[in-house]
């Protein structure tokens, strides 16, 4: 007997199991898929500075101003308007006083409140700087508490639609509308078939598919790739953010320095001592991210230099001392060999956040019947052209609710008649089993294209080459992907090429510079 959910969702960060747990509350039979082994593996999990939050005598309407101002004025208004009036009262209605969280207090025992680039007032709650694991950890404590199911090593294959897969013609007459999910058993390495009422795409960003990124190797464009292919609409892909401050370590990668060392004093120097800062903005250090990844990253052109530096040992301005307030960054440098309290801090821009992607509506609701996205992964316009500091957090959280409250007020059940028209995976007798070292290179490549073709500054004749060069390698491995036994890497590699394939054609279609997507005449 087939298995039906009422909803299935993918990802266990922040979007994915809030969603999750107000679906579970509502009553809802509820299904959690994740790749990973563990499932805390989230970007959420390595989130550092902060969630924008409620604070006595700010403004919704200065929280606005603020996100547009940061977004270029690209933003989608709706999406930014209840937002900024509705999203900061989540964090004391839902981790402080539901999930119990803690947030980092003063001496004097108050919610310490820190600030970052773009931001006119400090509204941003922290846990030292370990925001991120903080509230991952009390996520799976709840999920755990009320009993959520939720499934590891399952890697999601592809979309149920019932115009694609169900064996009734009379559904190709019919509005496209998901039913389900093909997923990969990592364990077993079987195929099988899950089937739902409505899904939630909840799988975060595409950072695996820069050179230089603070995403982990997870971060692989799934839900992207697999909503495009499923037929979803796609939106603002060009819109790639790049985080200005990332370590800099021959032994250490992928590892964040949160851009609130700046919001608490520090200062860009050149390999001379020099503040550079202030010959890009009248912001300084605290202009938006693009304007600050771009500073540093032509710097490091007219120089010659590899990286640049962030110095706080004579400029931070807070209380709290620097080991204390910065333990996770503290002790990550301190076993490279660099103490933050004494000497700066090598850095580089990486890949961030993806400010595209699945395009939604203020409910999270795509452009096909059933099939929800929230986080990262989805579009509503919040972030327009570039993402305001620390509301991608309160993003996921927030669009979880607005999703499960839609979900739970127009629950709809497809018939079980139509489920049994959809056919099992058919596995085919592959026998070609994957070579990782030609599938490390295939990353490679990619990665390579788009950190110098479709990165941090673009020209057109750039992303021209990308878009050649993507091509070649993703016949290359779609050729390979109907020939070999699907693994998790295979899949993840065909989702990426798709996703950069996405990223480049959108970058190629706007000419206007604006925000993350600079385009160099």
């Amino acid at each position: 007997m087939r298995n039906i959910y009422d909803i299935i969702i993918i990802g266990t960060g922040i979007a994915g199991l809030s969603a999750a747990i107000f679906l579970k509350e509502a009553g809802l039979n509820v299904l959690v898929l994740t790749k990973e082994d563990k499932i805390e593996e989230t970007n959420t999990n390595f989130a550092q500075g902060g969630i924008i939050a409620w604070k006595e005598g700010d403004d919704p309407d200065k929280l606005a101003e603020d996100i547009m101002k940061a977004g270029c004025y690209y933003n989608n208004k709706r999406a930014v308007e209840i937002f900024s009036k509705e999203a900061p009262e989540l964090v004391f209605e839902f981790f402080i006083n539901k999930l119990e969280m803690e947030f980092t207090k003063t001496n004097e025992g108050k919610l310490n409140y820190t600030e970052e680039a773009a931001h006119s007032s400090r509204r941003i709650l922290h846990y030292q700087d370990h925001t991120g694991d903080k509230i991952q950890s009390a996520l799976i404590s709840y999920a755990n508490k009320i009993g959520l199911k939720i499934l590891r090593s399952h890697t999601t294959v592809d979309i149920i639609t019932n115009n694609h897969h169900s064996s009734d013609c009379q559904e190709l007459y019919k509005l496209r509308e998901v039913m389900g999910l093909y997923v990969l058993d990592n364990l077993k390495a079987e195929i099988e078939s899950f089937f739902s009422h409505y899904v939630i795409l909840a799988t975060g960003g595409i950072g695996n598919l820069y050179q230089h990124t603070t995403n982990q190797p997870f971060a692989t464009g799934d839900g992207l790739s697999m909503a495009h292919r499923a037929g979803a609409d796609i939106i603002n892909a060009e819109f790639v953010q790049f985080h200005p401050t990332s370590l800099f370590h021959k032994d250490i990668k992928r590892f964040l320095i949160s851009e609130s060392l700046r919001g608490e004093g520090a200062k860009l120097i050149d390999h001379n001592g020099r503040q550079f800062m202030s010959d890009y903005s009248d912001l300084k250090e605290l202009a938006p991210r693009d304007v600050v990844s771009r500073a540093i990253y032509e710097e490091m052109r007219r120089s010659g230099k590899e990286y640049m530096l962030l110095d706080i040992t004579s400029y931070y301005k807070g209380d709290i001392p620097i080991r204390d307030r910065f333990s996770k960054i503290y002790e990550t440098c301190k076993k490279g060999g660099i103490d933050i309290t004494r000497q700066p801090i090598p850095i580089v821009p990486a890949a961030h956040y993806f400010c595209g992607g699945i395009k939604v509506d203020i409910h999270g609701r795509t452009s096909l019947k059933n099939l929800y996205a929230i986080g990262e992964t989805s579009c509503t316009g919040l972030h327009g052209a570039n993402r305001l500091a620390s509301s991608s957090l309160l993003e996921g959280l927030f669009w979880a609710k607005k999703a499960a409250e839609d979900i739970s007020t127009n629950f709809e059940k497809i018939t079980k008649e139509r489920f049994d028209t959809v056919p099992d995976w058919l596995t085919p007798r592959y026998t070609e089993e994957f070579d990782p070292i030609l599938l490390e290179q295939d990353w490679r490549a990619i990665q390579l294209t788009m950190w110098n073709y479709a990165g941090i500054i673009r020209t057109i004749k750039r992303l021209d080459r990308a878009k050649s060069d993507l091509e070649y390698f993703a016949h290359r491995i779609f050729k390979f992907y109907k020939e070999a036994v699907l693994t998790r890497q295979i899949i993840e590699l065909r989702n990426g090429i798709i996703s950069a394939g996405i990223i480049v054609n959108a970058a190629s279609h706007n000419s206007r510079s604006i925000g993350c997507h600079y385009i160099k005449k």
